[in-house]
C-alpha cells in the first residue's frame, strides 16, 4: 500500500540525529514520496541537502512561512525568487506560504503582501501552492479570489494545508478548482469535529495526506514527534470515515497528490 506525505519538515533539527532511520521507517510503511515545504531563508539549504540524499523520494518546495515574516521579508523573497528563476530548479511548489494571525497580528499587512507576492509566483512559474492559514480564513480567501480574478486562461492549484475548519469553510475552499485539503493527525483526535466535516461535505477525491512532521502526531502518538510512518493511523481513520478500504484511501490520495503536484510524477 503506497501513499504520499505531501507536507513534512524532515529537515527540522528534531531529526538531525536519526533522519535516516526515520526515512527508512517511512519507506517501509509504504511512503513512496515525501514533499518538503520550506519555512524561511535558513531552511533552504538543509532541505536541499536532505533532498539530494533521496532525490527520487523527497521533493522540495520554496516559500516564506507567514510566521517567519521579518523586517527583511522583501529581500528574502527576492533571494528565493532567484532560485525559482533557474531553469533546472528542483521545486515542485510554492510553499509553505499563507497567513497566520494566531499568535501575533503585528505583521498583518506584511503577511498579506508577502502572501500575494508568492501567489503571483505560482501563476508566473506555473507551480501549485502549499497554503498555511490560521485565524485568517477570510483574508486568505479574499487574496485568493483577487488573484484568480486576474488570470483568465490559467488557474491556481495546490493544497490548503492542515485543514481543520467548519463545513462552510470546507465548501468555500473546495470552490477553488484544483485545490485539495491537506488532512493529517488532527483527524484522529477524539474531540476533533473534522471527521464529521469530511463525511458531510468533502469527497475523498479532494484530499491529500500530510503529517506536518515533526508536529501534530496522530493518536496513539499524540504529543510525540511526528513522522511519515505514522500516516498509517490517518489512513486507517479516513477509511473509517469514508467507509472504504485503507488501500482505497492510499490509492486515491496518491492520485490526488500527483495530480496537484505534477513535477513529482
Amino acid at each position: 500500500m503506497d501513499f504520499i506525505d505531501t507536507h513534512s519538515h524532515l529537515y527540522d533539527e528534531q531529526f538531525v540525529d536519526d533522519i535516516d532511520e526515520v526515512l527508512q521507517r517511512a519507506f517501509a510503511s509504504g511512503a513512496s514520496k515525501i514533499f518538503l515545504p520550506n519555512i524561511n531563508e535558513e531552511t533552504v539549504l538543509p532541505m536541499l541537502k536532505l533532498m539530494s540524499k533521496y532525490p527520487d523520494r523527497l521533493y522540495p518546495m520554496i516559500g516564506l512561512h507567514p510566521e517567519d515574516i521579518t523586517d527583511s521579508w522583501r529581500t528574502i523573497l527576492m533571494l528565493m525568487e532567484r532560485l525559482l528563476q533557474a531553469s533546472s530548479h528542483p521545486f515542485i511548489a510554492i510553499g509553505e506560504v499563507g497567513l497566520d494571525y494566531y499568535w501575533d497580528r503585528s505583521r498583518y499587512e506584511e503577511q498579506q503582501k508577502a502572501f500575494a507576492i508568492q501567489v503571483d509566483w505560482a501563476i508566473k512559474y506555473d507551480l501549485p501552492l502549499m497554503i498555511h492559514t490560521r485565524d485568517a480564513h477570510e483574508e486568505m480567501v479574499e487574496i485568493m479570489k483577487s488573484s484568480t480574478r486576474q488570470i483568465s486562461n490559467r488557474h491556481l492549484s495546490g493544497v490548503f494545508h492542515c485543514f481543520g475548519g467548519t463545513a462552510e469553510e470546507a465548501e468555500e475552499l473546495l470552490s477553488f478548482d484544483g485545490f485539495m485539503l491537506g488532512i493529517g493527525g488532527v483527524v484522529t483526535y477524539k474531540k476533533s469535529p473534522l471527521p464529521e466535516v469530511l463525511r458531510e461535505v468533502v469527497p475523498l477525491d479532494r484530499i491529500v495526506l500530510e503529517t506536518d512532521s515533526p508536529y501534530l502526531a496522530p493518536v496513539p502518538y499524540r504529543g510525540k514527534r511526528n513522522e511519515t510512518s505514522y500516516l498509517l493511523e490517518v489512513i486507517r481513520k479516513l477509511a473509517e470515515i469514508y467507509s472504504c478500504e485503507e488501500c482505497e484511501v492510499a490509492e486515491k490520495t496518491t492520485k490526488n497528490a500527483l495530480k496537484t503536484f505534477p513535477k513529482a510524477r
